[in-house]
């Protein structure tokens, strides 16, 4: 892509309505426009950004046996009041009427419809466990939306259901989101830590939150730091090591201020293991057993007699990792952003030095461009005439993680080449080209 002929709408200041980081620079930078309160328009460098979480997310539901579909955002109000949610939602709920005066809504999650989809089409135990996934726009009227797309009213979200015949079951199926979690957040270079959570008003009585640190998280949190070292690289999905692998978590002390006990706290941890905190919640798991299957009929035949399926609930705000990332990838002294290789909007720019009376040096820049494409690597090439320290000074600002740099003293066997946090190193182009790949493939 040309610069010249992006659609990035860079401001020369932030937004003064804007008060956080991830709020400020997806304005500034062109990634969102806000429509209306708590509503934003993803631009195309945003919404690149948030595709490529998508995908993350969407393969390692399916490396665990998640099956996708897509239900849709507007809802019949019958099933939410068959759960008895319907009232109990409160106003963060929009509930609306079509022509014909039927109640309809605006879904804030899809507990109701999942379980009405699976009741009337699986019969038999013989079919569970059954483990589905969406990944789509949700809408919850938020009193006071703030912090852009942190705390928005619509928002892009995963979320996933598992039907199972027995708590023993059900509680496999969710190690398997657990350990799926842990991999997404690992593969945009997120530390993301479950913790014990409160279940709201999805109900039931085991959750996780998965936390990212960050000073302007809303979630409280209190945990034992010795939960950081925890190994999850080699695991598998068979029954024991998934249960292995939570009991390694779970023998530290982490929870949110919900599930917060002082004197637990205190007993539980050293003092110099102690960690008092804010962070970002960016995934959420519940697991309620039978609390929508009974009130919604939803059942299995099971030696001969019927069985009400066990379940649980799996929730990735997509949209909000976007923000996530950005709150805990900005670098405040350097200012500086760098996205993750796997989410960067683009793996890498090409800055040509340009003078209004030779285009040599574009000439140069368009040729490694095209090298570049290519090699299969998606790449932003600056053909605009700013000096290079505007040039410098706006792609540190996007974010893009490697610059390419053609100079006056161009070689093309050392080629200047850029982490945009480090110095800078002599290269040759199939050398840059080896080096974003290996980093792209860890």
């Amino acid at each position: 892509m040309y610069f010249s002929k992006s659609f990035i709408p860079i401001l020369k200041n932030n937004p003064t309505e804007a008060k956080i980081k991830s709020h400020q620079l997806m304005l500034r930078t062109g990634m969102i426009k806000q429509s209306s309160a708590g509503i934003y328009s993803w631009l195309p460098l945003g919404f690149k950004v948030m595709k490529k979480i998508e995908q993350i997310v969407r393969e390692e539901q399916n490396k665990v046996g998640v099956q996708e579909i897509l239900m849709p955002t507007i809802q019949s109000s019958d099933i939410w009041k068959e759960s008895g949610r319907y009232d109990d939602y409160g106003e963060e709920m929009l509930r609306i009427k079509d022509r014909q005066n039927r109640e309809m809504l605006y879904g804030p999650t899809n507990e109701e419809l999942v379980t009405e989809i699976f009741r009337s089409s699986i019969k038999s135990y013989k079919s569970l466990p059954q483990l589905l996934y969406h990944i789509q726009w949700k809408f919850r009227d938020e009193l006071r939306p703030r912090f852009g797309i942190m705390r928005c009213r619509e928002f892009y979200m995963k979320d996933a259901y598992s039907f199972d015949i027995s708590d023993d079951e059900a509680l496999y199926s969710y190690n398997k989101f657990f350990l799926a979690y842990l991999n997404t957040f690992k593969r945009m270079d997120l530390s993301a830590i479950p913790m014990a959570a409160d279940t709201g008003p999805i109900g039931g009585n085991l959750s996780h939150e998965f936390i990212i640190l960050a000073n302007t998280g809303e979630s409280k949190i209190f945990t034992d730091k010795r939960i950081f070292n925890v190994d999850s690289s080699s695991t598998t999905i068979d029954q024991n090591s998934l249960l292995e692998l939570r009991n390694n978590y779970e023998k530290f002390y982490a929870v949110t201020d919900e599930k917060f006990s002082k004197k637990e706290f205190e007993d539980n941890v050293n003092e110099e293991n102690r960690l008092q905190t804010k962070g970002i919640e960016v995934g959420h798991i519940f697991y309620f057993g039978d609390k929508y299957s009974k009130s919604m009929n939803a059942t299995v035949d099971y030696n001969g007699k019927k069985e009400f399926v066990k379940m649980g609930s799996y929730g990735i705000g997509v949209s909000r990792l976007v923000g996530a990332i950005i709150e805990a990838k900005y670098d405040d002294k350097k200012e500086i952003m760098k996205w993750p290789i796997s989410v960067s909007p683009y793996d890498c720019c090409v800055l040509p030095i340009i003078n209004k009376n030779d285009n040599s040096n574009l000439e140069k820049a368009v040729n490694i461009y095209n090298l570049l494409k290519k090699s299969g690597l998606d790449v932003l090439i600056d053909d605009t005439d700013e000096n290079l320290s505007s040039k410098i000074k706006k792609f540190n600002l996007l974010g893009i993680p490697y610059q390419i740099i053609i100079g006056k003293n161009f070689n093309e066997n050392k080629i200047e080449f850029k982490e945009i946090d480090r110095e800078p190193i002599y290269i040759s182009l199939e050398e840059i080209i080896k080096k974003i790949k290996d980093k792209k493939s860890n």
